[in-house]
């Protein structure tokens, strides 16, 4: 029989500390071998090493237990694929946050520059949908696409929702025609959403209950760059290259169970509580939104949603409808035909956008030989 080693031994072959293996215990990633009866002392057998080194590895490149679990109960070729696209998403995100930790440090040291200022610049193509779903009596679902926002919004059931969702948009809509340098884009923004939960909570005092709540995900676009505000389960995706990619991240308490974890994704997927906010806005001036900037490339196409498209299909399958042919509201017409086919439980809003190259005047003198004055 071969020789057990003590949780101690075990820890330090595996270069884990005891404390990690026994939450590993407990979430079942890392069972011991064995379990001393009277002193619950722990002991692993050291075919286990393997597996526990391939956990101290995943996690010092940031991956979540969660999804660790799934990593190590696949074949060792399925295992590499997820690394492999975990670690594709993670390059996605640092690049993104790179370019927001750019544009900050060069608009904190004086040296940032307005977008518009560009030969090439940078539009989009966009289409918005708003829809029952078949079991519904009410919609509090809105969505908007304008040339340069972008937004979709989803109100709680009951009194006031639709109001509610409506307003967080329409805060935002006065900077389609404001004249917002790039480096404002944040700031625009969170003003804008302050004015929506002000809004929100003049709504919350007319309902019965004094409460309303909503969601909100949306872009604000400047030159190339486009500034993304999100709170609660609404969210916004990206197709780059073939590839889907998800630049939103859920506010739900079934969300952080997931983080830390405490569930898989399987799990949370019929969760009683799923649909539990952990963030959202309520008008009572406690708002916290993400705030991000993102660079866009001419042939992305974004796709803004409530939960009642991406909690019914599934990303593969957003993905398969959104590189396929057509323009923005023949794709949109797709995925609510794929959300209605999966029975669409709740009301859908989308909005998809593609961005497309626009040419400055600059631009066309120059290619006729022509000069430009200012």
């Amino acid at each position: 029989m071969r020789q057990l080693l003590t949780i101690g031994a075990f820890a330090r072959s595996a270069r884990l500390s005891p404390k990690a293996l026994r939450l590993y215990d407990e979430l079942g990633l890392l069972r011991p071998a064995a379990v001393d009866g009277e002193s619950g002392y722990r002991f692993y057998d050291p075919a286990q090493l393997e597996r526990a080194r391939l956990i101290a590895w995943l996690r010092r490149l940031g991956m979540p237990l969660a999804r660790i679990r799934r990593v190590c109960d696949l074949p060792a070729p399925a295992a590499a694929e997820e690394i492999a696209g975990y670690w594709e998403q993670v390059l996605a995100e640092t690049a993104a946050r790179g370019q927001l930790a750019t544009f900050l440090v060069d608009y904190l040291s004086g040296r940032g520059s307005a977008m518009e200022e560009a030969a090439t610049m940078l539009g989009i193509r966009y289409a918005a949908r708003s829809e029952s779903g078949p079991v519904r009596t009410s919609n509090e679902d809105t969505a908007y696409a304008g040339p340069r926002l972008l937004a979709v919004a989803d109100g709680a059931r009951g009194p006031g929702g639709d109001l509610a969702s409506a307003a967080a948009i329409d805060a935002l809509k006065p900077l389609e025609t404001m004249a917002v340098p790039a480096e404002d884009l944040l700031g625009a923004l969170a003003e804008a959403v302050d004015d929506a939960d002000r809004a929100i909570g003049d709504i919350a005092a007319s309902t019965p209950s004094g409460e309303v709540v909503t969601t909100l995900t949306a872009l604000l676009w400047s030159g190339s760059r486009l500034a993304l505000v999100h709170i609660g389960d609404t969210r916004a995706y990206f197709v780059r290259g073939g590839e889907l990619f998800q630049i939103t991240h859920d506010h739900t308490y079934v969300r952080s169970l997931v983080d830390e974890g405490r569930l898989t994704e399987e799990e949370a997927a019929s969760h009683p509580q799923r649909s539990l906010l952990a963030r959202a806005l309520t008008g009572t001036g406690g708002a916290r939104p993400d705030l991000s900037v993102h660079e866009a490339v001419a042939g992305d196409r974004y796709l803004l949603c409530s939960d009642g498209l991406s909690a019914v299909v599934p990303a593969e399958s957003l993905r398969e409808a959104l590189t396929g042919q057509g323009g923005p509201q023949q794709v949109l017409d797709e995925l609510v035909a794929r959300a209605y086919a999966a029975g669409a439980p709740d009301n859908i809003a989308c909005v998809v956008a593609d961005v497309v190259r626009l040419e400055t005047p600059a631009a066309d003198d120059a290619r006729r030989g022509g000069g430009t004055g200012r």
